[in-house]
């Protein structure tokens, strides 16, 4: 373990177990566990924490697989304190920690449309970071700006200029610690906006597996490409459906499955490890690798060692 920390305000806790803590249940324990008690703390800590100790935010473990040995060093996760939300005319401000879900509602309840959020699982901070998007509209297209502390403690204000955003994903350090996003959305009748979210969970509750232990979509969907046969920058080509096509729906590993209901989908069927979904996702990009030339990108990302390896 690391022999010594700073002490914060916050929490800090040791040999942290964290399956309890991702959607899928699955992986080790954290070296150490910090909980900051506001984002003064954060910098305050950061700053003195040895830069040689690796630093991971974990949002709410909504896309993510911990590998079974656990990861070394500190994670973070915000809690409480980063959950506010404010809106002001079109402006919509919330802690990195408020849950998308939630955003969407807030935003709604005041008449902005961000209903997109609704059903995209996991915390803003996590859907700034990957540029999560849905109904093909995406954090870009409504972001305005953000707050962060870097990873030597430094306190940043980051706005379009700063971030390159890209399908599912962007450029923000992966040390930064995102406190709070400031998104935008244009008006909207409160009472029709809350009744398209409605329509939006009736059907994705209708297609995806939304009552298993999952991690959202397992792969991106892949680029399309040209008349002429050059890769090209959009994604029409579905991952499920490449995954099909595989033979890959319903295909198991230990207790991980490929759902039946939606092939992007990796299900914890009971009794999971880390090491069966992540291995069963690598078998259904070489399969479809095999089979059709695409290599399927993680979408979920994998954290942490193997079993066996955090000494």
């Amino acid at each position: 373990m690391t022999a010594s920390l700073p002490t914060p305000r916050g929490r800090l806790t040791p040999n942290r177990d964290l399956s309890g803590l991702t959607w899928l249940r699955v992986g080790g324990p954290a070296e150490w566990l910090f909980q900051p008690a506001d984002s003064a703390d954060l910098c305050t800590f950061l700053k003195a924490l040895d830069p040689a100790v690796p630093v991971f935010p974990m949002g709410v473990g909504s896309n993510l697989i911990v590998r079974d040995g656990g990861m070394p060093g500190v994670v973070i996760k915000l809690g409480r304190p980063f959950m506010d939300i404010a809106v002001d005319g079109p402006l919509v401000t919330a802690g990195a920690a408020a849950l998308d879900a939630r955003v969407a509602r807030e935003a709604a309840d005041a008449g902005v449309d961000l209903t997109f959020l609704r059903t995209i699982p996991g915390s803003l901070g996590g859907a700034l970071k990957m540029n999560a998007g849905c109904y093909g509209s995406y954090v870009a297209d409504h972001f305005v700006s953000a707050t962060a502390v870097l990873r030597d403690g430094t306190p940043v204000t980051l706005t379009k200029d700063d971030i390159t955003f890209a399908y599912r994903q962007t450029d923000i350090s992966d040390g930064a610690v995102i406190t709070s996003v400031t998104l935008t959305g244009p008006r909207g009748d409160s009472a029709i906006l809350h009744t398209r979210m409605e329509e939006q969970l009736a059907k994705r509750d209708a297609t995806q597996p939304t009552r298993a232990l999952t991690a959202g979509s397992t792969f991106r969907n892949p680029a399309g490409f040209s008349s002429t046969g050059e890769a090209s920058d959009t994604h029409e080509l579905k991952a499920w459906k490449v995954i099909d096509e595989a033979g890959m729906r319903g295909a198991t590993r230990g207790g991980a499955e490929m759902s039946t209901m939606h092939s992007n989908f990796l299900v914890n069927k009971g009794g999971a490890t880390a090491a069966d979904l992540e291995g069963l996702g690598e078998e259904v990009r070489k399969r479809v690798f095999q089979t059709q030339g695409i290599d399927l990108v993680w979408e979920i990302m994998r954290v942490g060692v193997p079993d066996g390896t955090n000494k």
